[in-house]
């Protein structure tokens, strides 16, 4: 089976599984993002707006910081068409995504973590970037795009008060560079760094865990 992937997707471990990931975590931090505009009572645009700064706003800071520019979210139509089909998607069947249960936006959320987290590790290893600093990549891939949206709507951003987040990222994308550090294949590695990250996120929003804080009296 590897040989026969090998002779027809040559890049199959890196650039398809890459793109793969991207564009289901784009979605699903779009469609998340488009549902916060609509609590928000903004308008389409502004929904629009809201959904593509939540998929690919962590995107485009870490290809900033890692010198892939243009960002691939600008360079590469496929990254916005997903994000805008996550945010119309939300607006025109509004009513009955409204139905979720709030635990599966928290579920998809924690996926999207996961996946985002997982790609932003591996682009920067891509691009020569020492792995401690990939792993500082991984978490501003996760949780870039949802600052930017708590900031356009004037919001401390969630990452900076919430349950295990960004930490969750940052414990994924260890785990998967260590597994790649002992020549673990790569997707078999960025598989189980994700499943960390998720796996933390949802204990931490079941048990109610947070990181410590300076209690002012």
């Amino acid at each position: 089976m590897r040989k026969w992937l090998a002779a027809w997707f040559p890049k199959y471990n890196q650039d398809v599984v890459l793109l793969a990931v991207d564009l289901v975590g784009t979605f699903v931090f779009a469609v998340e993002g488009a549902m916060t505009a609509i609590r928000a009572e903004l308008d389409l645009l502004g929904l629009l707006v809201l959904s593509f700064a939540t998929a690919l706003g962590g995107g485009v800071i870490r290809d900033v910081l890692i010198g892939a520019v243009p960002p691939n979210s600008i360079r590469d139509w496929r990254y916005g068409a997903t994000a805008f089909a996550g945010g119309g998607a939300v607006f025109f069947f509004y009513q009955y995504v409204q139905r979720v249960p709030p635990g599966l936006i928290v579920t998809l959320d924690a996926a999207g973590l996961a996946l985002f987290a997982m790609a932003g590790a591996g682009k920067a290893l891509e691009y020569g970037i020492h792995p401690l600093l990939a792993t500082l990549m991984a978490a501003v891939t996760g949780v870039g795009g949802g600052t930017v949206r708590d900031v356009l709507l004037a919001h401390v951003p969630l990452v900076l008060n919430s349950d295990v987040y960004a930490s969750a990222a940052l414990a994924g994308a260890i785990v998967m560079l260590l597994l790649l550090h002992i020549k673990i294949r790569r997707s078999i590695a960025m598989s189980c760094g994700g499943v960390v990250c998720f796996t933390l996120r949802m204990v931490a929003v079941w048990l109610h865990w947070s990181l410590p804080k300076v209690m002012v009296h």
